[in-house]
């Protein structure tokens, strides 16, 4: 029997990839506990991209003379693989909504003009990148041991080069059918993700949110139906919770809110605040935010205007009119109006240095 990927490397734990929370120092730490550690690339330029996974491999300590050609030194188990998670968003653009966008701002007036913000000098665009050519590209330079994969995969014939270069492709599925297709469409493990997630919701085969279910419910049910390991994530913050996922057949458990207050994490004060409140324990999914579902701290903005609004403009389009909101309130100590990402369980959350907290959750699993 070939030897999975996970057991070739003793790989129990994966640090969720956190968009705006994190950056390469959270990725390695983690690595060095003995997980493996994650680098978010939608909000990132392909420079940006390729600093941080510069950065990341001087970090572990085979970056030295690392090259833009993607030539690291080898290590005993990765072989000439950068032994890291690299995280793409595959949706789809979406055209141009100048209407809907319109209306959106004029939605949120009395919000701005409550925070002195005009609402005619509101922006608008996209605010995250799908994966790309350019993407492809740089996976080439760099070689990351895995590319995971938010909302599908990208074009079949980019995902065959991918693995081509004997790189992982995994995907999130939040139904059964979605991890049948991405088994179909060539992933090599399947992120199973839990109602429970903080952050986006990986769906991408339906909008129906009445699909959506929690982690120790959709693991079994993806373990079942497919042949490729799965990855259980959502609501996973202790030890109890490794080893339920252990149980119903996980290979690994990908954790992210755990990991939200450790020091080597980059979330801001008021975010950090919030997840060590009694406010963490009320999450809601909200489309306020980037125009889909994610799951994060009720906070004014939800309250006032959602959590769930037709009104608001696809993906990533919603991002730019709250982007003047968030800043006029984080600028007077105000979270009404930041997207505090969160799962249903940050009670576990401690100021800890990450490998702390890696240190924990794998040994559970032994």
């Amino acid at each position: 029997m070939r030897t999975s990927f996970f057991d070739a490397h003793s790989l129990r734990l994966i640090q969720a990839p956190m968009a705006g929370s994190q950056n390469h120092r959270l990725a390695a730490a983690v690595f060095k506990a003995g997980g493996l550690g994650s680098i978010p690339a939608a909000m990132l330029t392909s420079e940006q991209l390729q600093n941080e996974l510069i950065e990341f491999a001087e970090a572990i300590d085979i970056g030295k003379g690392i090259d833009i050609g993607g030539n690291t030194r080898k290590t005993s188990l990765w072989g000439e693989l950068l032994p890291v998670n690299v995280n793409f968003f595959c949706h789809k653009a979406p055209a141009e909504q100048a209407e809907t966008e319109a209306a959106w701002r004029l939605k949120l007036t009395p919000a701005y003009q409550a925070h002195g913000i005009d609402p005619a000098a509101v922006g608008s665009g996209p605010g995250r990148a799908p994966f790309s050519e350019e993407s492809l590209a740089m996976l080439g330079q760099f070689k990351p041991a895995v590319v995971s994969c938010h909302f599908g995969l990208p074009k079949a014939e980019w995902v065959a080069q991918i693995k081509a270069w004997g790189i992982q492709v995994w995907s999130s599925a939040t139904t059964v059918q979605e991890a049948q297709w991405l088994e179909q469409h060539g992933a090599d493990a399947i992120i199973a993700q839990g109602l429970e997630a903080g952050g986006h919701r990986g769906m991408f085969l339906t909008e129906d949110l009445s699909t959506q279910i929690g982690t120790l419910a959709l693991l079994p049910q993806i373990k079942k139906a497919v042949n490729v390991p799965v990855i259980a994530a959502g609501g996973i913050s202790n030890a109890a919770a490794v080893r339920a996922a252990k149980m119903l057949g996980a290979s690994a458990v990908q954790v992210g809110t755990a990991f939200l207050t450790s020091h080597e994490a980059t979330t801001s004060a008021l975010h950090r605040q919030a997840l060590m409140s009694d406010a963490a324990r009320h999450t809601a999914l909200t489309n306020l935010f980037s125009g889909r579902p994610a799951r994060g701290i009720v906070n004014q903005f939800m309250r006032d205007y959602g959590p769930l609004n037709p009104m608001a403009p696809a993906f990533p389009l919603a991002t730019a009119a709250v982007a003047p909101l968030r800043a006029a309130a984080e600028a007077k100590g105000q979270s009404g109006y930041s997207p505090l990402w969160s799962g249903q369980n940050a009670s576990d959350c401690e100021a800890l240095p990450a490998a702390d907290i890696a240190h924990k959750l794998l040994q559970a699993w032994a």
